[in-house]
């Protein structure tokens, strides 16, 4: 009898011994704070086991074994997500499990720029090594129709995507970075026509957000967008040819060359406001939050004409007589950018 109790005390201690190792081993950090991250991916279909298999033979030092046994008495272990992840400085097994189940997959980032073309966008886009290309081989039409639907009203994707910085998994498709940044230019667009002033010359928000492009490739000086957003709505409130630039440009396409001439002026485009007036059919960049404000809530000015000092500022002017003087100063002495008209 005394034999019995002693096996059973020291089968007690043992137990006790195993699980306060065990949950020593769960918690003790599997890599030290000085030593690199580890990147690994589980394939979809892997189980515990497979997983454990997978971060093993990446270079995680992880005792297979007890993580399966881990994953098991916590009933985890068929909610491990597939998925690209890093095991970072510090990970125990406890958090690392964690992760896998959370599917906090590592985050690869991508950023669009401000005044860029969809074309330009696109670019960024294929050339990103961390995504699956699976817009490669459409044409923009197939890829706007992929994004925003087949019954979405928009002629062409030019416009409709938020410049921003957007975090996406490793091997994620391409087609994650076009939602997001639709969906994003979207609600921007949306939150600033709900708050647009009174009054604005604008049948609709895509009107706005052709009128945010035109402001967006204007200027890129913050406190200057409302007074550009103010000159053309007064122009197109006084029945004014808009005349900007960038418009006539884009609708060049690649036969621009850097140089905008006089016959390029005078050559007719969709996009040419010295011919055409009223807005672009489409907008001309992809405009970001401040220029989408500027064109809802424009400044309040008696300017029509305004003209570059060199120097990234404009000097507005109210009739054509003191626009000319403008040119004068700081054009046709200079040779500077040219003005509005």
């Amino acid at each position: 009898m005394a034999l019995i109790k002693k096996l059973i005390v020291t089968g007690v201690i043992v137990s006790v011994a195993a699980v306060a190792g065990f949950q020593w081993w769960a918690g003790r950090p599997l890599t030290s704070a000085s030593d690199p991250v580890i990147p690994f991916a589980i394939a979809p279909g892997s189980g515990v086991a497979g997983a454990g298999q997978q971060m093993a033979a990446a270079g995680v030092p992880l005792n297979t074994f007890l993580f399966g046994v881990l994953a098991r008495v916590t009933g985890k272990a068929g909610q491990i997500k597939a998925g690209s992840y890093e095991l970072k400085p510090d990970t125990s097994p406890r958090r690392l499990l964690t992760q896998l189940v959370r599917g906090e997959f590592a985050q690869e980032s991508l950023t669009i720029i401000e005044g860029w073309t969809f074309r330009q966008m696109r670019q960024t886009v294929d050339a990103a090594p961390n995504l699956k290309h699976d817009t490669a081989k459409l044409s923009d039409q197939e890829l706007l129709a992929r994004v925003a639907g087949a019954g979405a009203r928009f002629s062409a994707p030019e416009g409709l995507f938020f410049p921003d910085t957007y975090l996406f998994a490793k091997n994620a498709s391409d087609l994650t970075i076009y939602k997001q940044a639709h969906e994003m230019m979207m609600k921007r667009l949306k939150a600033a026509w709900d708050k647009r002033d009174p009054g604005l010359p604008y049948k609709d928000p895509y009107q706005a957000l052709v009128m945010a492009s035109l402001v967006e490739k204007e200027t890129g000086q913050k406190g200057e967008r409302a007074l550009i957003a103010g000159v053309f709505v007064n122009r197109l409130k006084t029945g004014m040819l808009l005349q900007t630039d960038p418009s006539v440009i884009y609708g060049m396409g690649a036969k621009y060359d850097g140089k905008i001439r006089k016959k390029d002026l005078e050559t007719d485009t969709p996009y040419n406001t010295y011919t055409r007036p009223g807005l672009p059919p489409t907008p001309i960049a992809l405009p970001g939050v401040q220029s989408l404000a500027a064109a809802l809530a424009p400044a309040k000015t008696e300017a029509l004409y305004f003209v570059s000092r060199g120097d990234g500022t404009s000097h507005f002017s109210a009739n054509l007589n003191e626009h000319n003087k403008a040119v004068d100063q700081y054009i046709r002495s200079t040779g500077g950018k040219r003005p509005s008209q």
